[in-house]
């Protein structure tokens, strides 16, 4: 029977990723068998999961997914000793009106699971008001328990002293406390963590980090405070349904956001993946019956995009007999331009009209509800499907015939309605699960 915890945080940024790898591969160390999971939309962090435990992870998230479907991805954690669920943003913060089974907070995760919650806490430029704040979310939802805290870049043992004590007279507990430490700082871009595979030193960073929160948290502590867990019936699977039978997937820095669950429902349900490299100048795999470009950095690698004219070439030749699907990054690819952030205009596979920039930053990010208005690999007209949307990109021109009715999670419409021309779709969110 495994020990299940939920790492949360009042906010972003305070700490909740490096904890958590470094909790994992402390325990790996001692020769415990971590499983990790991921609440929410982050397609990045599960791939520092695995770096740091062995095994992949995935996504779950109470706004796509039912139960039944998070019931399944979980129980992959049932042969593990320690399964450890990363949250997003702080503890309660999801999206105003209810999904599938919840909001896309953390705490439906740890409400729905029975998982306590190991809060990481920064008391920077505060002491006792941070015991207020883990109180206030210790009681704020009753079906949701707190395990305790650890408290991260303390300034000083006199800083830690007032916390620490604040924190005991709420009847808090504190696993350890955790001074600055620049050695074990993840480095970030615009759209979150510079990812694992793009870190040559990333074996090295969670080894310190694993080593340095064994030093100032009790361990042991935390295993106790864990709920132990085994896995519900998650007979009923994803409803994922794989684009097409043998899939060539673009993969490489500029391709990489994919949802690890999403692979392994098009694999589970008989598909073969092939992947390719656009940024090596390689074309999609001839054999393949449908081609997925997922999103990524394409503003990053914009020019050596344009310049790969095999993977262009190629690109065009497959769409004119079978499918070519994008999805964000990738559905900017398949227009006709992509203006980085310096201005430059770079040409891109020219399936679809969509032109896109980054000269002026603007953001888009929220969970998306689409119904489809046309076909696409997998899906059929009048499907909805979830996902979810995070870019800086602006839309200069999206002239083709829109692919869906998009909202957001309040209902409202939206203009990044997706295309389809031809052979060719593209959307602007990524797929998360089709509604049942």
């Amino acid at each position: 029977m495994a020990a299940g915890l939920v790492i949360s945080a009042p906010a972003s940024g305070v700490g909740k990723t490096t904890l958590t790898l470094a909790l994992a591969r402390a325990w790996r160390n001692r020769g415990l068998n971590v499983q990790c999971f991921k609440s929410g939309p982050d397609y990045i962090d599960p791939a520092f999961h695995a770096a740091a435990t062995g095994r992949a992870s995935v996504n779950i998230d109470s706004w796509a997914m039912d139960r039944a479907e998070i019931a399944h991805l979980v129980s992959r954690g049932a042969d593990a000793d320690v399964v450890l669920a990363e949250g997003s943003m702080g503890l309660f913060d999801g999206v105003a009106a209810r999904g599938v089974s919840g909001t896309g907070a953390t705490a439906d995760i740890a409400e729905m699971l029975g998982w306590p919650v190991l809060l990481v806490i920064d008391p920077s430029g505060q002491a006792q008001t941070a015991a207020a704040i883990a109180a206030g979310l210790r009681d704020y939802r009753a079906g949701v328990r707190l395990a305790g805290v650890v408290l991260n870049r303390i300034a000083s043992p006199r800083h830690e002293d007032l916390v620490r004590r604040a924190l005991n007279d709420a009847g808090i507990a504190v696993f350890g406390a955790l001074p600055r430490h620049a050695e074990i700082s993840l480095p970030k871009r615009h759209l979150g963590l510079v990812q694992a595979e793009e870190q040559v030193e990333i074996g090295k960073l969670i080894d310190e980090a694993a080593r340095f929160v064994a030093e100032h948290v009790d361990l042991e502590a935390v295993l106790r405070a864990a709920a132990s867990w085994s896995p519900q019936s998650g007979e009923n699977g994803l409803n994922v349904t794989p684009p097409g039978q043998r899939i060539a997937l673009a993969r490489d820095a500029a391709f990489s956001f994919v949802y690890p669950h999403m692979l392994e429902a098009w694999r589970a349900a008989g598909a073969e993946i092939s992947t390719f490299s656009p940024l090596a100048d390689e074309a999609p795999d001839a054999s393949a019956d449908v081609c997925w470009l997922p999103g990524g950095y394409p503003e990053l690698h914009a020019g050596k995009i344009a310049a790969s004219a095999r993977f262009r070439d190629g690109l065009r030749v497959f769409a004119e007999t079978r499918p070519v699907h994008g999805e964000c990054g990738g559905y900017m690819v398949l227009g006709i331009a992509l203006t980085d952030a310096d201005g430059v205009r770079h040409e891109m596979a020219g399936l679809l009209g969509l032109e896109t920039s980054f000269a002026k930053r603007r953001m888009h990010l929220g969970y998306r509800l689409a119904e489809l208005a046309a076909p696409m690999p997998g899906h059929q007209v009048g499907a909805r499907l979830r996902g979810h949307e995070f870019h800086y990109s602006t839309i200069i021109a999206q002239p083709d015939t829109p692919l869906a009715v998009v909202h957001d999670a309040t209902g409202t419409v939206i203009a990044e309605t997706g295309s389809r021309r031809g052979q060719a779709t593209g959307t602007f969110f990524h797929l998360i699960a089709e509604d049942r």
